[in-house]
């Protein structure tokens, strides 16, 4: 029942979330929103053309209503109290027709609401098939001793209505304040689109390969040549993947070089990463997707704030710049500490080393792995698991990116309860 879409008020963001969520989801959404709410304020998600924007009445005998605050349990609604309810359920009644599930946000909840709160009642008690989702954004009201009716309905249950809250912590005492079973009440986290922050070229490649699930995701900007070495990182982030049995992924932001013929060595980097289980959509060239020249420094910075782990190969480098760029953004660092300007910095940086062929000062090295270059990877691959598993920064960043994203929750939780079936353990 919003008067206006101010983001002040921050149930517009959490419905414009929602919102995205729907509409990506297919769903055929109306949204419901007082006769009050300026049509100059829609913005974003809410102009969507998808959307079927429905104004409820909020008139009595042509005089405007206005809400009254009946948080208190006990006491008497005002003279015309009943009669709005009634009309503002005509309205609803007319608006919900051909419509499967209702999703309300602190109707139920909120004492500004009440006459809402009873209205809606109306429109069930006529259209019994409805579906109501509940959702509270407030902590729980601790149920009275006594309640006088109409206000009590901030306390008694809706016929065919599931109760959400945004934690799992509230869910009995959500219960407890519509006396229903916690079997009634789910949760449904706010989401962190972390898209919504970031430049066009990362929402864009967002949509054409998965930058959300994996739960080590690797990025390696740099020129297509052999000096960078990315058949090594394509190999060891294969060898995480079969050490921890985690979801990997590899994201190599590349542009052309000289040196070799791109599609040559893009075949030898992939050749490498299936050779440890690293391939398909989870090893990705941003020059196939639409970057050919190469993918905006802005975008590799957005794309760093979503990885957790960045792997430098490189044969020779002179500083590293790319390395403090990747570790300002919250990446376990994994550097060629035969490089030495990536071992002083990764030095200072408590970086994880390992060692690849490489140039020195004067002279070039070339490793031999005992017994196997592959025991190599895999002994190495499975410490780097390790420390990523006991990194209390790095795990918040990943489940925060893997399970609080919009499109997780959807799945997840919202869509089943929509879809009206169960929603599986997290």
């Amino acid at each position: 029942m919003f008067n206006g879409l101010s983001k002040t008020y921050s149930l517009v963001s959490v419905v414009e979330e929602h919102l995205h969520m729907l509409l990506g989801g297919g769903v055929d959404v109306k949204v419901l929103v007082s006769q009050d709410c300026p049509d100059s304020e829609r913005y974003g998600v809410y102009s969507d053309e998808r959307i079927e924007w429905v104004k409820i009445t909020n008139r009595l005998h042509g005089n405007q209503i206005h809400w009254m605050d009946y948080t208190q349990p006990t006491g008497r609604v005002h003279p015309s109290f009943f009669q709005e309810a009634e009309v503002i359920a005509d309205s609803l009644h007319e608006a919900l027709l051909d419509v499967d599930v209702v999703f309300l946000h602190d109707i139920l909840y909120q004492g500004w609401h009440l006459v809402h709160n009873i209205a809606v009642r109306h429109v069930q008690a006529r259209l019994p098939r409805l579906r109501f989702l509940a959702m509270t954004h407030s902590y729980p009201a601790v149920r009275p001793q006594r309640m006088d009716w109409p206000l009590s309905a901030r306390f008694s249950p809706l016929p065919n209505t599931t109760y959400l809250y945004p934690a799992e912590s509230g869910l009995a005492a959500l219960a407890e304040q519509y006396m229903v079973p916690i079997e009634q009440c789910r949760a449904i986290p706010n989401s962190l689109n972390l898209f919504g922050g970031m430049g066009e070229e990362v929402r864009r490649l967002g949509t054409r390969t998965d930058l959300l699930s994996p739960d080590i995701l690797a990025v390696y900007p740099g020129r297509l040549t052999t000096g960078k070495q990315l058949e090594k990182a394509a190999a060891l982030l294969g060898a995480i993947g079969l050490a921890s049995g985690k979801r990997v992924k590899m994201i190599f932001c590349d542009f052309p070089s000289l040196d070799i013929e791109p599609a040559a060595y893009k075949r030898r980097i992939r050749s490498e990463g299936e050779l440890y289980g690293l391939g398909g959509e989870n090893l990705v060239f941003t020059s196939e997707q639409g970057w050919p020249d190469g993918f905006p420094h802005s975008g590799v910075m957005d794309l760093f704030t979503l990885s957790n782990l960045f792997i430098c190969t490189s044969y020779s480098e002179s500083f590293g710049l790319i390395v403090l760029e990747a570790a300002s953004r919250g990446n376990m660092l994994v550097l060629n500490q035969a490089v030495p300007a990536l071992e002083e910095l990764g030095s200072r940086l408590h970086a994880y080393f390992m060692r690849w062929n490489a140039r020195g000062f004067g002279v070039d090295t070339r490793e031999s792995y005992h017994p196997s270059e592959e025991a190599y990877l895999l002994e190495h691959a499975e410490r780097i698991a390790g420390l990523m598993a006991i990194n209390p920064v790095l795990q918040a960043k990943t489940l925060i990116r893997r399970q609080y994203n919009p499109m997780w929750i959807w799945e997840n939780r919202l869509k089943p309860l929509i879809e009206h079936r169960p929603i599986a353990e997290q």
